[in-house]
């Protein structure tokens, strides 16, 4: 199979891309990647990370990377690596690429095909991992081992990391991120993108990530002594939680904006529907804009843009149908804008709900706060320069990401972080965690470009 894959590479590249090809690189990512698809990465009994961990050393070393300079590290059911190609210049700082090697569970019998049988069709890799995100890191992969047949020598270390667990609980991102934490900068190659013309299939535009929201989990309870339902009381733990959780599901925080956001709204405005277009521009000049605001807020697209989300997305209560409730409970899931702590939104929220016999608790696993990155000339330059090379003409700008990623990490230990994925997809194609995830092939052979470009700029 997977030499008819690689012999019908060539074929599936109707991107136009004008510097030279790396046709043995090409093939090596898409070989890699199917590969990797094949093993199930999931966290849990059967879990495969450690032996896809074991594929992408094989890769390295094979490409000229020293084996003992990649290293494979277990931890739980799972393991991360970390492999280093030494700069001539030691008292550089590393350039850290990074990325991730579990993929979110796929059931087969949901699927149209088996989400662990990679396969090519009509342009596109299907499998679990496609987009999210075992190609990207197999195409780093064959960019660096393309360099070294190159002969290039890095001035700055290059280290390419990958977590085992970044799905999930984060353990392994925030060990390697503690390990890393003397980086110069890191290319989490596990955000940012372009995307396509739904039409045409064109790339409109492409976005690098400089934040992200920070994630956090709130518990909120209500105990009473409970009794006979018989003997109904004022005081019910359900009643006085739903009271509460109705106040925080009308509540909207304080929009808001920071310089990622405003770029990407500007920018972004020329692509939407003309309402919503016009509101971007409104709400990036003014966000206190009332209109722009109730636009933004009521399409699910933007809302989580503007600002702090929080919702309701557990509850639970009561111990027997015929009395009353001694306990109930709910979890609030925030994605905080940048530049607030966790207990500052956890106190916002308990005004909100205005119950004093709310208790709050911060239940996060997996996420601590973090801010921006800088807006560092030196990437900016070196990612728009890329793009250039493989689209010319396309838009190049900032965003700000609501979900979480590796970065979080890095940021929490002040390394700028940035996502920088080179790959375009249409919205419509994007299943990204979904069910019959794919990612077209012609992504491959630009992408291989565009990180030879990225890669020497922040190594020299």
């Amino acid at each position: 199979m997977r030499r008819a894959l690689t012999i019908g590479l060539a074929a599936l590249l109707p991107m136009a891309v004008s510097a030279a090809p790396h046709p043995q690189a090409e093939a090596s990512a898409l070989d890699l990647a199917t590969r990797a698809i094949a093993l199930r990465s999931v966290r849990g009994p059967g879990n495969a990370t450690p032996q896809v961990a074991a594929l992408y050393k094989a890769a390295l070393v094979a490409g000229g990377f020293a084996d003992g300079d990649v290293t494979i590290t277990p931890v739980d059911d799972t393991a991360y690596l970390i492999a280093t190609w030494r700069g001539s210049d030691a008292t550089l700082k590393p350039l850290v690429i990074s990325g991730h090697m579990d993929v979110v569970e796929a059931k087969a019998a949901d699927w149209t095909r088996d989400p662990f049988v990679p396969v090519v069709e009509n342009g596109y890799l299907y499998g679990r991992g496609a987009t999210d995100m075992k190609l990207d890191g197999t195409v780093a992969i064959a960019a660096l081992v393309e360099l070294r047949r190159e002969g290039y020598r890095p001035r700055r270390s290059i280290v390419i990391e990958f977590s085992g667990d970044e799905e999930t609980v984060m353990k392994t991102s925030g060990l390697i991120a503690e390990k890393l934490s003397n980086a110069d900068l890191v290319l989490n190659i596990d955000g940012g993108g372009g995307t396509l013309d739904e039409k045409t299939g064109k790339p409109l535009y492409w976005t690098w990530q400089g934040a992200e929201k920070t994630y956090a989990d709130f518990e909120m309870t209500v105990t009473n002594p409970g009794g006979h339902s018989s003997a109904p009381r004022n005081d019910n733990a359900i009643v006085q939680l739903s009271r509460a959780l109705a106040r925080i599901g009308a509540y909207h925080f304080t929009p808001e904006v920071n310089d990622l956001t405003r770029a990407y709204f500007v920018q972004a405005a020329k692509y939407e529907d003309p309402q919503t277009g016009a509101a971007m521009r409104a709400f990036a000049a003014n966000p206190a804009d009332a209109a722009a605001i109730a636009t933004l807020t009521a399409n699910y697209e933007t809302v989580g843009a503007i600002g702090t989300t929080c919702v309701a997305t557990m509850v639970s209560g009561g111990h027997a149908i015929n009395a009353l409730p001694q306990r109930a409970t709910a979890n609030i899931n925030c994605r905080i804008f940048p530049g607030h702590q966790p207990a500052a939104i956890m106190a916002e929220l308990k005004s909100v709900a205005a119950e004093p016999a709310v208790a709050s608790t911060d239940v996060t696993e997996g996420a601590v706060p973090n801010d921006a990155s800088p807006l560092r000339p030196d990437f900016v330059a070196a990612v728009t320069s890329a793009l250039g090379t493989v689209y010319p003409g396309v838009p190049v700008f900032p965003s700000q990401a609501s979900g979480a990623s590796d970065s979080m990490w890095f940021r929490y230990h002040h390394v700028p972080s940035y996502g920088a994925s080179p790959m375009f997809i249409k919205g419509s194609d994007d299943f990204a965690h979904g069910l019959n995830e794919r990612e077209p092939v012609a992504n491959i052979a630009p992408a291989i470009i565009y990180y030879l470009s990225v890669f020497r700029d922040l190594s020299r």
